[in-house]
């Protein structure tokens, strides 16, 4: 079992911060690394052409140990989760008739690319709403298998919704795509980190992870996996890093027609970004070290009473067998409390949420304890109305 972490974060001991979901915090290991990474640049000289690329590779396999796979010459460096949907977009050729399917209330950034790509194609956009059933997760995730037919293309989804961390049965989803010819395009970044993710066993076509939250990089870097389907596709950008044998820089005026090998051609220019892979690196070193699986049990056994709590007190929270530990929605009913004494408490006691659609999302990590979700207990309480008898 491990234990509490918040020694290796700056965070204030009167903050309760129940948000990683939003911004993770830094560790402390992480800023060390990129002040030395700053600091670096002040001796040009010093860097030779070899350290363009091993760093590069580093973050790959340490990547791809987090996500399960043997494979790191399938993962890409992304400055975004936009930048990563955008090369799975300029290589799926919809057709008219043919339709893809996403979740109700996605993460702009994974709608937003979809609607250009059906629209150009003449094609369909099934939205699956969320169902305002008491069994939500379970209804939702039938009525997505329900929605995946013949004539589906791709299903893009999270594995954990961004606004209440409703799980989606990735399994259940890959099966019935995999019988219709369908690609899986999945948007891992509130998940992959804290969620344990076999890609090996999974074998999504694409996992596109955004590296600033459960990941614990800097913002502007991510990683993604590109599974066979994309190995000799087209990439949004070319550039120069990404062509075979770039390494020998005497040769790069010979302009070379074939890519590096694997997904390499995904990732994005000037990848060896000096200053922020140091930091990516140290982030994902320190959660192989912690172990994913350790930190979804943590935030699940640090949650559980809590939750039990919220839900005698009126709130509707997800049973746990459908939850995550790591991130959860809260649903109110408006007549039995008072949102803006809600928001009142949170600012007293410094305690720290996001409000995202109709939810209340929580999203604790290793370096929160009782004494945070006491306050959070405490905040709903102070907004709970009165009913005089």
């Amino acid at each position: 079992m491990i234990s509490n972490q918040k020694h290796l974060f700056h965070l204030p001991n009167e903050v309760t911060y129940l948000n990683c979901a939003y911004l993770s915090p830094q560790l402390r290991s992480v800023e060390a690394a990129g002040h030395a990474a700053v600091s670096r640049k002040n001796l040009p000289f010093l860097l030779q052409p070899a350290d363009f690329f091993t760093e590069v590779q580093e973050i790959k396999t340490l990547f791809a140990k987090i996500i399960q796979s043997t494979e790191p010459e399938r993962i890409a460096l992304i400055p975004s989760v936009s930048y990563g949907l955008a090369n799975v977009a300029n290589n799926v050729h919809l057709q008219p008739g043919e339709n893809m399917v996403i979740a109700e209330n996605q993460f702009p950034s994974n709608v937003y690319i979809w609607h250009r790509l059906v629209q150009n194609a003449g094609a369909e956009l099934r939205v699956v709403a969320a169902p305002e059933s008491a069994f939500r997760t379970q209804s939702w995730n039938e009525a997505i298998l329900e929605a995946i037919d013949s004539n589906t293309r791709m299903i893009a989804i999270a594995h954990t919704h961004w606004a209440d961390g409703t799980k989606f049965d990735l399994p259940a989803i890959r099966q019935k795509t995999s019988k219709v010819g369908a690609l899986l395009i999945i948007d891992g970044t509130q998940s992959v980190g804290a969620l344990p993710m076999n890609v090996a066993d999974l074998q999504p076509d694409a996992l596109i992870c955004a590296g600033y939250k459960w990941l614990f990089g800097p913002y502007s870097i991510g990683a993604a996996y590109y599974g066979s389907y994309f190995d000799k596709g087209v990439p949004i950008e070319e550039n120069w890093i990404n062509r075979l044998n770039s390494e020998d820089f005497r040769q790069l005026v010979n302009y070379q027609p074939l890519y590096q090998p694997g997904a390499a051609r995904y990732s994005v220019g000037e990848q060896s970004n000096f200053v922020l892979n140091p930091m990516f690196k140290a982030a994902l070193e320190q959660i192989l070290d912690w172990g994913v699986e350790h930190i979804q049990t943590y935030t699940k056994n640090l949650s559980r009473e809590p939750v039990t709590i919220l839900q005698d007190l009126g709130c509707r929270v997800e049973a746990e067998v459908e939850r995550c530990g790591h991130l959860f929605g809260v649903r109110l009913e408006e007549q039995n409390f008072d949102f803006q004494q809600l928001l009142q408490a949170f600012a007293e006691q410094n305690a720290y949420v996001s409000f995202r659609g109709n939810a209340i999302r929580v999203a604790p990590h290793l370096y929160n304890d009782e004494a945070d979700f006491t306050k959070l207990i405490y905040c709903f309480e102070q907004a709970r109305k009165r009913v005089l008898i």
